[in-house]
């Protein structure tokens, strides 16, 4: 099994910039810090972190993640790579000025939260079966396992 979300990251990367399209003129019309952050965080959040319970981030996949974020927040706030990095403004201001909720640390918690929902379902589903699953004719060393 293969963990490559790139193709998934490019569904969300999408369903991202068109959520954000949908709500871009009343976004372009509004100075309100606060209201853009709400519409971002309502609309263009869930769309690119959907179903992320289920991903297993590598630190890459969180960068991509990240960038796909930063590149809507940069056009959210009117502003192109080209003049941020002319300007000498970091992304981290850009966060702070638009006070947008991080989407890598989104997609951690929701898996934490979907977890949580898993660890407490008392029927016999199958999403219980398999977090709770141990094969049966494997034996397993104790200790560590062997490095390569």
């Amino acid at each position: 099994m293969m963990n490559d979300l790139a193709p998934e990251l490019g569904r969300r990367k999408r369903a991202a910039w068109g959520a954000y399209k949908s709500i871009e003129d009343v976004v372009k019309k509004t100075k309100n810090i606060r209201l853009r952050a709400h519409l971002f965080n309502t609309t263009v959040l869930p769309a690119l972190t959907y179903a992320s319970e289920t991903w297993a981030l590598r630190k890459q996949d969180e960068n991509a993640v990240s960038v796909i974020e930063r590149s809507i927040e940069r056009v959210m706030l009117g502003m192109t790579r080209l003049t941020q990095v002319r300007a000498g403004i970091r992304s981290s201001t850009l966060r702070q000025q638009s006070k947008i909720r991080d989407a890598a640390v989104y997609a951690k918690s929701s898996k934490i939260r979907w977890a949580g929902h898993v660890m407490r379902l008392n029927d016999h589903r199958w999403t219980r079966a398999v977090s709770d699953w141990t094969p049966r004719n494997v034996k397993r060393t104790t200790g560590r396992p062997p490095t390569r």
